[in-house]
């Protein structure tokens, strides 16, 4: 029996090696959660009133138990490099089943899919044209191909400070060609419904003590685009504190050439004043935020926290293209591990708990970072020592027991 004994010691040591060296092996792999062998003792079957007689009959293994604790995070040079910090896996697709991972090492493939190292694309909330997320269903994200759409400006949001110490213009007559029928110009560049940019003039001309008439032109030759006639869009006043107090709102409606189609039609605008001071130092702009935009490329892309997906682009603007789901489980323990960083559900696991990232019990994400292997070298390396220890003392049992056998047959 001391020969079953020791060969059960032996296979319990060499798996215990075997779960080792797969740790030491996986020291660098991302998103890696070391696993140990577990043992239990093996008793022959009995009488219960010999019980106390009993002599164990060696060890098995009972379990190769995976621990999920939280790997190190360390930032990289990939926008789509994701690492999860506290609870949760990524959602993977594989064939058409749903497999999860801790390695967030994502790219897109060529058709736009965002994918790991081995093509699976990972799962997650879409975003429309106008990035909003569509909660309903949970899909292969996306890289979008296509441009951003340009926006047409519709308000112009200014504010100026204008020099109350300036005269009344020589010249009375505004002209935009004249510089001495006005005291302060200025430009501001506005977007048409197919991107194209223009430019809208705003001349300012004191009339009288904490009065200023406002003026607008556009193209090229300037043309008067005020509703009346010169292109005066209206009148700011001001107190003596140098407070604007008319118009309230200080908001002025004109139309300008609508550059999409030639000129054929109008673009309506809104220039917002609000904020505007007349006081003694010189003119200029303190704010000019016309809204709007041209089209734009997709350059580069951040996730956020949440697992918000946002895409930057070329015209400066962002917008939302996907957000990334986790899927948590009562007992990750029980996950059924696949290989490739990949894991599936199982009965021990429970049933997967999706939602986004920093919600109920799930983690929460960082962009451009990836979650390190949790196997520590030093305490492996301790480990195999002991592992290989256990295996020679079971040999030597082996070598014992041959040593008694062989006095017994000298008799």
């Amino acid at each position: 029996m001391s020969y079953a004994t020791a060969l059960s010691g032996l296979a319990g040591a060499s798996s215990d090696l075997d779960v080792i060296s797969n740790n030491i092996a996986n020291a660098n792999t991302v998103g890696f959660k070391e696993s140990r062998a577990e043992f239990a003792d093996v008793y022959a079957s009995a009488m219960t009133t010999a019980v106390n007689n009993q002599i164990g009959i060696g060890t098995r293994v009972s379990n190769i138990n995976q621990i999920f604790t939280q790997g190190t995070i360390t930032s990289t040079n990939n926008d789509l490099d994701v690492a999860i910090n506290g609870n949760g896996f990524f959602t993977l697709s594989q064939n058409g089943a749903t497999v999860y991972s801790r390695n967030g090492q994502f790219q897109p493939d060529k058709t736009g899919a965002i994918v790991n190292a081995d093509g699976l694309p990972l799962m997650g909330y879409a975003a429309n044209s106008s990035g909003v997320i569509d909660k309903s269903n949970i899909v292969p994200l996306q890289i979008p191909s296509a441009d951003l759409a340009p926006t047409p400006t519709k308000n112009i949001a200014a504010a100026f400070n204008l020099n109350s110490q300036d005269p009344i213009p020589t010249t009375g007559t505004f002209s935009a060609s004249d510089s001495t029928s006005y005291n302060y110009p200025t430009t501001a560049s506005v977007y048409d419904s197919l991107g194209g940019s223009h430019d809208v003039n705003l001349y300012f001309v004191k009339n009288a003590v904490g009065s200023w008439d406002v003026y607008s032109t556009s193209g090229n030759p300037a043309t008067p685009v005020g509703p009346s006639a010169t292109g005066k869009l209206g009148t700011v006043t001001f107190d003596t504190s140098g407070n604007l107090t008319a118009p309230s709102p200080a908001k002025f409606a004109f139309n300008i050439p609508n550059g999409a189609d030639g000129g054929a039609t109008t673009q309506p605008l809104t220039l917002d004043l609000t904020g505007t001071t007349q006081y003694g130092q010189a003119n200029g702009i303190t704010k000019l935020n016309p809204d709007g935009s041209s089209a734009g490329q997709l350059q580069r892309y951040t996730v956020g926290n949440d697992g918000t997906i946002t895409g930057t682009y070329s015209n400066g603007e962002t917008l939302p293209i996907g957000q990334i789901v986790l899927a948590d489980f009562s007992n990750p323990d029980g996950l059924t591990d696949l290989g490739g960083n990949l894991f599936s559900q199982s009965a021990s696991s429970g049933a997967p708990q999706v939602s986004t990232p920093g919600s109920t019990n799930h983690g929460v994400v960082q962009g451009g970072a990836v979650e390190g292997s949790t196997v520590d070298l030093t305490t492996e390396l301790v480990n195999l020592i002991t592992a290989q220890r256990n295996y020679q003392a079971n040999s030597q049992s082996i070598k014992t027991q041959q040593t008694v056998d062989q006095t017994l047959i000298n008799l």
